[in-house]
């Protein structure tokens, strides 16, 4: 494989990891807030009405930096905090299966809440990140290096004089 494509990488987990905070975020910042709240009070986080409105934030500018490729290091730090908590507050006591068959039923199987599986997917996914950095077609690769290293195959070389 040719190198320059093997350095893009990043892009497609950048980009489905993004839309996937945003459509997990996006509706604890809209009409799903206050049954978000509610589940935060029952499960017992503290001050379950600010953590509401920081992990919509956290997902939603999260989600959106990762599509972009900004901040990568703050947003996937962030993310993997939340996605720990969401995992041993939530989670976990479901067991580790994403698929969590809790009863068979006439009609099939009923379901539970997920384990840890997914929350661990997700952690995996953003530490490449961390490590990996955003690659091209991003805003920190772009804004943040000197150099940049990665140039559209199009872009003419840069001059003295540009």
């Amino acid at each position: 494989m040719d190198h320059k494509i093997r350095t893009y990488w990043p892009l497609p987990l950048r980009i489905l990891l993004g839309i996937a905070f945003l459509f997990h975020g996006l509706p604890k910042l809209g009409g799903g807030h206050a049954a978000f709240v509610a589940m935060l009070q029952q499960i017992g986080v503290p001050a379950a009405g600010f953590f509401s409105w920081v992990a919509a934030l956290v997902e939603v500018l999260g989600g959106l930096a990762l599509i972009a490729g900004a901040f990568i290091p703050v947003a996937t730090g962030l993310l993997i905090l939340e996605m720990l908590v969401a995992m041993f507050k939530v989670h976990l006591p479901h067991g580790f299966n994403f698929v969590n068959v809790t009863a068979m039923t006439p009609q099939g199987p009923q379901f539970g809440l997920p384990g840890a599986e997914v929350n661990l997917l997700y952690i995996a996914a953003l530490l490449a990140l961390l490590i990996g950095g955003p690659g091209p077609l991003s805003i920190d690769e772009r804004v943040m290096t000197k150099e940049r290293l990665h140039k559209l195959p199009w872009a003419k070389p840069r001059t003295a004089h540009n």
